[in-house]
């Protein structure tokens, strides 16, 4: 069967950065380390007053089909994955395409396009749609064009403000991947949850002990679901473990949760057991309290251990970089995550080309999939393209009162005009609202 996966990556990051523990935390009246220590987060990433979601989503899709060459009669389907849609009936790829289509001679007319829904996880389903259309032969050579695009704004003095962030990622999909290849075998886990929700509402209703929560338990699901059709995972079989990354103190739960199922029952395990014991089993204990507790107190343990913070070390940290610095993408956050541990393995010269990753996506309400990923010959050349250090680098450093202002700006409730804080070079913008109240677009040289 022919390699189906990501062939190529491009990152917008949003043109505004706010500082948690410099600016945000100081108005807060917070001790930083709240939110550098406690959330891992050192600042957010925003739109400016001419950016939203199609704007970003274009512009990372623009840099990507620039860079490989590409052209509209090369991408049969456009699929974005948002949860900040403005819209309930015309998708943001049409406004996407019709974004390409003002830079490009030829047109999208013959791509499908749609968007995917289903919280933070709709960006690794529409990579799923992607790779189903390919390997049914169903794409006439053609590639796909997936983006996962998002303001991910809270209402102010919302317990989730200090995680907002917004930006795209576009990915283009086809065979012979230059980037990592797809594995065939998934893993799901699903149920119906309400720990995060946007009823017809701008801003999300948060249960935020209930989402830490809901997500362990069916990335827990995910994984034995994995498991069962692809076999055991094994900790020395993956390179990088890149999560959802609403913010990466929540990963760090996940990925101690990982640890100990994939450890369970071998060498690891028993290497182990002289330090903290074996972990607890549910047939030793009389009740399911006891059991809970035992495993509680193992897990505390074992995060302890010199084996588990070296694994954690080499294997998770890495996949945090890019997410500390601009916050939750929601729908694009598990994909800066494999970015982040990509770019760290060539900044370390190392050679990752047939490695795996185990990529573990989230979406509230709620389901999680566990898939692999095995990374491809021409990575290194992908993942050098990539700018997105010096996008961060050239954000505007908003005060707290720009901070307000621009907030207030993407607000759909309020009708506020803010002067932009950056000119905008080589990008698309928001210019307007159309006849019907539909926003409109244009390309700044």
């Amino acid at each position: 069967m022919t390699a189906v996966g990501i062939d190529a990556i491009e990152i917008w990051t949003g043109n505004l950065k706010l500082d948690l523990p410099g600016t945000f935390a100081p108005e807060k009246g917070e001790d930083p380390e709240k939110y550098t220590k406690g959330l891992g987060l050192n600042a957010s990433s925003f739109p400016d007053s001419y950016e939203d979601i199609v704007t970003m989503g274009a512009n990372a899709a623009h840099r990507l089909m620039e860079r490989k060459g590409l052209e509209p009669d090369d991408i049969g389907r456009i699929d974005v994955a948002t949860e900040s849609s403005f819209d309930n009936s015309k998708p943001v790829s049409t406004y996407v395409a019709g974004c390409l289509e003002d830079v490009y001679d030829g047109d999208f007319h013959h791509a499908n396009k749609g968007e995917r829904k289903f919280a933070c996880i709709a960006g690794t389903q529409s990579l799923d749609d992607a790779y189903n259309w390919i390997s049914a032969g169903r794409n006439r050579g053609r590639g796909a064009l997936v983006i996962a695009t998002d303001t991910a704004l809270y209402a102010r003095g919302d317990a989730g403000e200090a995680t907002q962030g917004a930006g795209a990622i576009a990915m283009y999909i086809d065979e012979d991947p230059d980037l990592i290849e797809l594995s065939a075998e998934q893993g799901y886990g699903s149920a119906d949850e309400t720990d995060f929700l946007k009823p017809n509402q701008q801003f999300p209703s948060v249960d935020g002990k209930r989402s830490v929560q809901v997500y362990l338990a069916r990335m827990r699901e995910a994984l034995e679901d994995y498991e069962s059709a692809a076999g055991d995972v094994h900790p020395e079989d993956i390179t990088f473990a890149p999560f959802h990354t609403p913010f990466p103190g929540m990963v760090r739960k996940a990925a101690l949760l990982a640890y100990r199922h994939v450890i369970r029952d071998t060498s690891i395990e028993d290497d182990l057991a002289g330090e903290i014991g074996r972990q607890p089993r549910p047939e030793a204990f009389d009740t399911d309290d006891d059991y809970r507790e035992a495993l509680r107190e193992y897990m505390d343990e074992l995060k302890e251990t010199d084996r588990y913070q070296e694994w954690y070390a080499e294997m998770i940290d890495p996949t945090l970089s890019i997410s500390r610095e601009v916050g939750n993408w929601y729908t694009g956050s598990v994909h800066v995550a494999r970015a982040s541990a990509l770019k760290s393995a060539l900044e370390d010269g190392r050679d990752l080309t047939g490695e795996t990753l185990l990529i573990g996506s989230y979406g509230s309400g709620a389901q999680a999939e566990i898939h692999t990923e095995t990374v491809q010959d021409g990575w290194e050349d992908e993942i050098e393209a990539l700018n997105v250090d010096e996008q961060l680098a050239a954000r505007y450093d908003l005060t707290w009162a720009d901070y307000e202002d621009v907030h207030d700006a993407h607000n759909h409730e309020m009708d506020v005009d803010v002067e932009e804080f950056t000119t905008p070079d080589e990008e698309f913008v928001f210019d307007g609202w159309g006849r019907m109240g539909e926003r409109q677009y244009r390309y700044v040289e």
